[in-house]
């Protein structure tokens, strides 16, 4: 647990003249035993009303303010975007520059994250706070509806969904595609968080709302874009920005646990009390390995490492650790700890598979088990492979001779795994080129697993990929 963290202001703002030097003077008065250091990132999104002036004077005047100036008005999301690639703290803040919201809740927001772990924090105008002045009845009422629909959507229990303080770790955030220009980036936020299986707490905050001769800019018109983005983005997996680990790939998977626990039920057979997994992801496969007696999930992605954490935090048996299959000096704590060692789909992202497999064989006991699975059948390298950052697909001779060259004594093919996927992959990959999975075909592929696991028994050509077993 860090006793504080430091904290980007992310601060839209479009012809405020009147209330953005207070608001920003009530942000830098913030202090907190829970908060080391605020930077307030200022977008100006096109304002007219001669508050890009205030704002270059206030910018002169303290250093903690960063000011990026937009030529023209283009919406609270893209703003949102242009500050957060400026952003360089633990935390991001989204603070609205009209005075509704109170800088002095920053503590507030701040504590889940040092206390419990958080991955965001909401500030409710819906839970009891200090204060909240009463205002628009309908404007409550269209809020509460569309925080119901986000509620029944993701199964969370949201009570605010449309707040303005939404905090969220930075690295995290800026793992989130945001889509929405306008004020439709706040409930495509909190669906992606939500899909993404975030940590997410709620904290009581005062709100001074604005009535529409005050000058709030939101209208109904709002409300119903606001509904459009929640089914939009209920319907659509679009919750990772594209990476060099394929993480929009790989999630798609976690949409088709069906799939992973026929995986999982394939190599249960030969996995240990005692086990390491390579690339553990987002636990599609470690949620139906374990419990075990010890338990090391480990991936080099910190954002599924950061999950990973959350995953296990009530399960005394399991660790999470940054393990780099290429890096000897990352295994090397580990020499003869692990009776199996569970590589799946990790072997063909590495140019030096040999050294990943000695790697591998080091951490285990003697008589201890590699549980290997590799993309099968050069002929099958398709566009999801240049995705995937695959070096090779293996044969299954060059797999075994891989293994005994590093002192694997026995290497066992133990199935050609997934020949049901073959014509798939080849109609998706190397024929459209596509990039992604359809939506439709996994909820198929999860629905029918049990009826497609059958089929792939008899089918006469060789699956997608091979599982071998290595013994030391």
């Amino acid at each position: 647990m860090n006793p504080n963290v430091s904290l980007s202001v992310l601060m839209p703002v479009y012809n405020e003249a009147y209330t953005v030097s207070e608001c920003l003077r009530r942000v830098l008065n913030v202090r907190s035993e829970f908060i080391s250091e605020i930077e307030i990132i200022v977008v100006d999104d096109g304002s007219t009303d001669g508050t890009r002036e205030i704002l270059r004077e206030l910018a002169r005047e303290h250093h903690q303010i960063i000011l990026v100036e937009q030529k023209t008005n283009q919406g609270k999301g893209q703003a949102i975007r242009t500050a957060l690639a400026r952003a360089s703290k633990d935390i991001c803040l989204i603070q609205d520059a009209d005075l509704e919201y109170n800088p002095a809740d920053y503590e507030k927001l701040m504590i889940p994250f040092v206390k419990e772990n958080a991955d965001a924090v909401f500030g409710s105008r819906f839970l009891v706070g200090d204060y909240c002045r009463l205002l628009y009845f309908r404007h409550a009422l269209i809020n509460r509806f569309l925080t119901f629909m986000a509620d029944l959507i993701t199964d969370i229990n949201y009570s605010d969904i449309e707040t303005c303080y939404k905090a969220v770790r930075t690295r995290l955030l800026k793992s989130v595609p945001i889509r929405s220009s306008g004020f439709g980036m706040e409930p495509e936020l909190s669906i992606k968080l939500a899909k993404r299986k975030a940590v997410i707490f709620e904290v009581p905050i005062s709100y001074a709302g604005r009535t529409r001769e005050e000058g709030k800019k939101i209208g109904w018109k709002d409300g119903m874009n606001a509904l459009y983005t929640l089914v939009k983005y209920w319907l659509l997996d679009d919750i990772y920005q594209e990476d060099e680990y394929g993480s929009a790939i790989l999630n798609s998977l976690a949409h088709a646990p069906n799939f992973c626990r026929w995986m999982a039920d394939t190599i249960r057979p030969y996995v240990g009390d005692y086990v390491l997994e390579i690339g553990a992801g987002v636990g599609n496969l470690t949620n139906h390995i374990t419990p075990r007696r010890r338990y090391v999930a480990s991936d080099i992605n910190s954002n599924y490492l950061d999950y990973l954490k959350n995953f296990c935090l009530y399960k005394p048996y399991m660790e999470v650790k940054s393990i780099d299959l290429t890096r000897e000096e990352d295994f090397a704590p580990y020499r003869e700890q692990f009776d199996t060692v569970i590589c799946l789909n990790v072997l063909e992202h590495i140019e030096d598979d040999l050294a990943g497999l000695r790697n591998m064989y080091q951490v285990l006991r003697p008589g201890g088990r590699a549980i290997v699975l590799v993309p099968h059948g050069d002929w099958l390298f398709s566009s999801f492979d240049t995705v995937l950052g695959h070096y090779r697909r293996y044969s299954d001779k060059r797999l075994q001779e891989a293994m005994a060259k590093t002192g694997f004594c026995r290497t066992d093919l133990i199935t050609s795994f997934n020949r049901i996927g073959v014509p798939a992959w080849v109609l998706n990959g190397k024929i459209l080129q596509r990039k992604h999975f359809s939506p439709f075909q996994i909820k198929f592929l999860n629905t029918f697993q049990g009826l497609l696991a059958k089929i792939n028994v008899i089918l006469p050509w060789h699956g997608l990929s091979t599982i071998a077993i290595g013994q030391k």
